[in-house]
């Protein structure tokens, strides 16, 4: 897994989370500008799961590949769902379903380089 790529995703969707969370607790329902930020966080997932995959390619596997795949397979749907769902539910519940879709990507992020670090891919 790719260091800094990993960082800057984690950073972003922390940072995101907290302006999700707030607009959430202020009663305000997510903007057009809050689903385009989403969306960018969605396009920098998509480079992040597009370099794992190359890295599988590169003769160093992980150990449980079916496993990877399927985090990577979350990591890369996750981020879209949520702002899907977002879409749907105009009020401060669609800010919080962001804030929470947010939250999570670091989670899984994580778990991918925990997976990645520890069967040597």
């Amino acid at each position: 897994m790719n260091g800094p790529l990993s960082v800057a995703t984690i950073v972003v969707a922390l940072l995101l989370a907290a302006w999700y969370l707030l607009r959430s607790a202020l009663d305000r329902a997510p903007s057009r500008l809050d689903l385009l930020t989403m969306t960018a966080l969605s396009a920098l997932v998509a480079v992040l799961v597009v370099v794992a995959v190359i890295g599988l390619f590169d003769g160093t596997r992980p150990s449980d590949t079916a496993t990877f795949g399927g985090y990577l397979v979350t990591t890369i749907c996750f981020a879209p769902a949520a702002t899907w769902l977002a879409k749907l539910e105009p009020t401060r519940w669609g800010s919080l379903i962001l804030g929470v879709g947010a939250i999570v990507l670091p989670v899984l992020v994580l778990r991918l380089q925990q997976i990645a670090s520890v069967t040597g891919a």
